[in-house]
């Protein structure tokens, strides 16, 4: 089993996760980032460092998140890797109020 990446990064792309990787599994796009499976030692460094509770184990993934296991194994095969932290994105928001929008049903626009 693997790590996943999923939408409470989205929009965020918090990077203190890749700096704990010891295996260099993340890999960056434009509006989050994503675990290579095939990479991913399952360490579980990562799961504290994410201040935005946006990685899970696929065995604990919760099921309105299954569809992230795939958007992970797919990206992460055609996007760079990323493994030093950088900005969050101005659209970047603390938990609290990503938990209060799940609550509420939010998907980030134009998202798959």
């Amino acid at each position: 089993m693997s790590y996943v990446v999923t939408q409470h990064c989205v929009d965020c792309k918090y990077t203190d996760c890749v700096t704990v990787c010891p295996v260099d599994a993340f890999h960056e796009a434009a509006r989050t980032l994503y675990i290579n499976p095939d990479t991913c030692v399952n360490c579980d460094a990562c799961v504290p460092a994410c201040p935005v509770e946006a990685i899970y184990s696929e065995e604990n993934l919760p099921e309105k998140y299954q569809m992230y296991i795939q958007l992970n194994a797919e990206q992460s095969k055609v996007l760079p890797v990323v493994n030093q932290k950088k900005d969050a994105l101005p659209t970047a928001k603390p938990l609290d109020e990503l938990k209060k929008l799940d609550a509420e049903g939010y998907v980030p626009p134009n998202w798959p």
